[in-house]
Parts: structure tokens; sequence; C-alpha cells
């Protein structure tokens, strides 16, 4: 690792412009682990500008010989899938084999999105006038502005990076600040498995001064951004002063409703991993659980019990880390007080862990609140921590219609043993997905994920809908 975390223009590594850089800290110790390079509009203007000259020549080579490409650049991620893990787990806080799981997932994304540029299909179509041929053709859309997060960052890199490179586009990726060198680490391993200079730059530095650059210039043609709806619906207002094609994944605050015939064991497990699994820092993690009141009592119990014995630290052992940084953990804690004074039950965590074996590190024990009411920003607002709500419902039909009681619709889930249940859930929830008798999070490379209302923009990555985006 360098002690410096550079951009990455035209297959080198640069520092920025004015020269400027950060620190990054450790989510488990609170100690700096490297700096950052601060990147300004000057950086990323220079960045385009190298994309868009290199755009013309990757897109001008077939999309099998690109997949083909691709293809080389998941074959290094798989034989330095332990060093990429490495750096994923030190930079987020997460275990080493939850990072080494997400980089798996990264890497069935690349072979998946490979085998596309075999598949890059178009369609004819009939016409009602005699001698008239009628066909669709994919094409590039040219420069691709890539903004991602940083909870779980290989595995964002490789859903944004594989689809627009597939397509003929050379891209602009702004790393996460948080997680700086997985942006950096898979630019070098795609450059030494052969991708051309310029095809993929990677820009470091906070959002407002590198990624509002990017956004605004005209001269890229199309913004994908995974990340909170805030920041969303500022990039979708600024992207459409000039009618740039956006791509949004936003926030959620997924339902999770434990019917009275469910399978309790198996819906308890899967609550505690929607809920706090990579420390709730999923935008489908299931932050509202919907119960009805016949197993309510029983179900709370079993949640209490099992949550105070969840083990948090970044080991192997350990079933959640630390969140992403100092604010986000303070804002956690200001939420749940908050959620307390408006007469909100806390029935396990609510408290920053500091004790010797958390000391210095940005540690939220998980919290399981009941008594919210629906309305308040608790239950409303994302909070992107290993926090969640417990409601007391009387039947599916009011479960129902709580789970759509919110501003977010991307992800949701039932446990229930009924099939005329589960399908009516499935038809009727407003979300993006919905899953019957699992979690609320576990997509795959093949499969469509958006959500609806302030969860995106209607727009799908991954799966082949990501070939539609770029």
């Amino acid at each position: 690792m360098p002690e410096i975390i550079p951009n990455w223009i035209n297959g080198e590594e640069c520092a920025a412009v004015a020269g400027q850089t950060f620190d990054k800290l450790s989510p488990h110790s609170g100690q700096k682990l490297y700096q950052i390079v601060r990147s300004n509009e000057d950086d990323v203007n220079i960045a385009i500008q190298t994309a868009r000259k290199a755009q013309v020549a990757w897109a001008d080579i077939t999309p099998v010989q690109r997949g083909d490409i691709l293809h080389d650049i998941t074959l290094a991620m798989r034989n330095n899938r332990e060093e990429i893990a490495t750096i994923v787990a030190a930079e987020t806080g997460m275990s080493f084999k939850a990072a080494l799981g997400e980089t798996g997932g990264a890497i069935a994304e690349g072979e998946f999105m490979a085998g596309e540029g075999r598949r890059f299909y178009g369609r004819t179509t009939t016409s009602a006038v005699p001698n008239k041929y009628a066909m669709t053709v994919r094409q590039p859309l040219g420069v691709a502005g890539l903004i991602i997060a940083a909870n779980t960052p290989i595995a964002n890199v490789a859903w944004k990076v594989f689809p627009a490179l597939v397509c003929g586009n050379a891209a602009v990726l702004k790393a996460a600040e948080d997680t700086p060198a997985t942006a950096w680490y898979f630019a070098r391993l795609a450059h030494e498995a052969g991708l051309p200079p310029g095809v993929l730059n990677v820009i470091q530095g906070y959002g407002a001064e590198a990624g509002t650059p990017l956004v605004a210039n005209p001269d890229v043609d199309v913004i994908s951004f995974t990340g909170s709806t805030a920041v969303g619906r500022r990039i979708a207002s600024m992207a459409g002063e000039r009618l740039a094609k956006v791509s949004l994944e936003l926030g959620g605050k997924n339902p999770l409703v434990v019917c009275d015939d469910a399978d309790l064991e198996s819906a308890a497990k899967w609550t505690l991993l929607s809920a706090f699994s990579n420390a709730g820092q999923r935008c489908a993690s299931g932050s509202r659980i919907i119960v009805f009141d016949s197993v309510y009592d029983q179900f709370r119990d079993m949640l209490v019990e099992r949550t105070k014995q969840l083990k948090v630290g970044p080991d192997n052992a350990d079933d959640l880390g630390p969140v992403i940084n100092e604010k986000q953990l303070a804002n956690m804690i200001g939420a749940i007080q908050a959620a307390q004074q408006r007469g909100a039950v806390v029935l396990a965590g609510g408290y920053r862990l500091d004790d010797d074996a958390h000391a210095g590190g940005f540690y939220l024990a998980p919290t399981l609140i009941e008594n919210a009411d629906p309305r308040d920003d608790i239950s409303t607002v994302e909070l992107f921590g290993p926090i969640t709500c417990l409601y007391r419902v009387s039947d599916f039909q009011e479960a129902l219609q709580l789970a759509n009681t919110s501003p977010y619709g991307l992800t949701a889930c039932i446990h229930t043993l009924n099939f005329h249940r589960a399908m009516e859930f499935s038809q009727k929830i407003q979300a993006g997905v919905s899953v019957v008798n699992a979690g609320t999070f576990g997509s795959e490379p093949h499969m469509p994920f958006g959500g609806l209302k302030q969860s995106g923009n209607g727009t799908r990555e991954p799966g082949t809908e990501a070939l539609d985006v770029y």
C-alpha cells in the first residue's frame, strides 16, 4: 500500500493538481491508515478529457474483444482476491471473511458482464410497410461518470465499471473517500490485465470537490450514482440542467414482515442478518420489522436475546464490525436519542462501544427499538447502521399497508408459509425487489436491482438491464 492513495489517470498514478491530501482513518481503531489525494475540478477535467480520447478506440473494438479483456481483469481479481479482501477489510472495518465474500461477488459480476460481450444483442422487427427492414443497434454513450458508496466498495466498483466498459464507454470513477484504496487497486489490476490506458480513470477526493464537477461536466454522457437520496436528488437536478442520462440507486427503509404462520427460527435468523450484517451498512438492510400481533411478543423476545449475543468486532468470528466513520456514528446515536425522547424504547444496544476491545473505533452496539411511531424520523429516514425497529400489526393487510407507508421502495421481505400471502405481497409491495422467507438483501449479478419512490429513478443495475443504462 502506498502512503498516499493517488488518482489513476491514463493508466498512471498521479497526485492531485493542487497537491493536497487528507487522512483516511481505520473504522476499527480510529488510527490513520494512509493519506488520500484531494482532487478538485482540474483533476476531474483532466480525467474526463483523457477518457474521451481513449473511448473512441475502445468503442471500435468488438464487444466480444471488450468482454475478453474484462474476463482477463476478472481473472486478475480472482488471482488477487485475498489482497483485495485485505484492503476492503482495512478500509471498512468488516472482517476478512466478509470482505472475501464481497470480493467473490465482485468477481461474479465481472464474469457475468464479460460474457455479455458475446450476447450484445439488438433485435430485428417487422414493419407494415413492404420491403422495409428495421433493427436496433446498441451504441456506447461515450464517457460514463461513476460515483460509488463505501459500504461494499469492491462490489460497488464492479457493478458500475464492468457494464459501463463492456458497452464501449470509457469511465471516470469517483471513489468513495472512505474506501479509496479499493478503487485504486482495482484500477491497477485492470491495467496490468490489459485494459488500455484512459479507458478507466479513478479520481479520489470529497464529493463536493470531485463528484460535483464530474456531474456538471458536459463531456460526461451518463452518470451512475449509488448513495444517499439527498445526494441523488442534487445529482439528478444538476444532470437535468444539461439533459444528461442518470442512473440512481439510492437509499432504503426496507420492511421485513413476519406473519403468524412464519417459521420464527428462520425469520429471526434472517432478521438479524438483514438488520445487522455489514453493520447495517446496506441500502437493502432490514430496518423496519413488521410482526403480527399473535407472535409479536415471542418474536421480540427471540430477537432481543439473540441481538445481545452478537459479537461486534473486525474478526472472522464476529457478527458485525464498525460503521465507516465518526460522523456516521454520531448521526446514529443522535437519531436513537431523538427517538427515545419521542417515546421509542431501546430493547438492545443504542450506545457506542468504548471498552478496551473497541476503544477508538466507530462501533455501535446492534440496536433494537420498539414503540417508534411509523411517522417519526427513526422510521422514515435511512440511518445506514445497525439499527432496526419493531412494529406490531394485526393482520396481513395492516402489515402490507405499513410496509408501503414509506418514502422509500427498494427491497422488502415477507416470512410466511402461505403461498397466497407470498404472491400477494410480491405483487402489491411497493419495492423494486421482493423476497420470500429470506432477507431483505442478497442480489446477484444477473438480477436487476433498483427501487421505487425515493430509492431511485427507475433504472436497474446490474443484470442485463444495466446495458440499457450505458
